[in-house]
């Protein structure tokens, strides 16, 4: 068994597909529409589905936004350099919503960067 995609709903499919792709370094695998459930679902990645996890962006046609909740905490993304990789993505036009630094009570240094629709992405240095 394994994990094969996280799915998040998104209130604008071009926009978020942009973020990931051009922020954050995926490549969109796939996108397929629904013509009679009125929804398109696209699938990011670092790497081809048959090896990765994945992302799958739903676009349920007409909605263009979702209340967050409480519930889901964040997706979470292994870089080389924190710092590096919030400085790219500022300089992509993401929006870092935590510095990047040392964990609370910890020594891992993370970063939080928020995506179109609000979710949040922690970047965490390289092991």
């Amino acid at each position: 068994m394994r994990i094969l995609h996280t799915m998040l709903r998104v209130g604008d499919l071009e926009r978020s597909i942009g973020f990931y792709t051009e922020v954050l370094g995926m490549q969109l695998l796939r996108r397929q529409d629904y013509p009679e459930g009125k929804f398109t679902l696209a699938f990011l990645g670092y790497g081809d589905e048959a090896a990765n996890t994945v992302l799958e962006l739903t676009y349920n046609w007409g909605a263009d936004h979702y209340e967050l909740g409480t519930a889901f905490g964040h997706i979470a993304i292994e870089v080389d350099d924190v710092y590096q990789a919030t400085e790219a993505i500022k300089a992509r036009g993401g929006r870092i919503i935590r510095d990047a630094g040392p964990m609370n009570a910890g020594s891992t240094i993370i970063a939080f960067v928020a995506d179109p629709d609000g979710y949040e992405i922690e970047l965490i240095g390289a092991r």
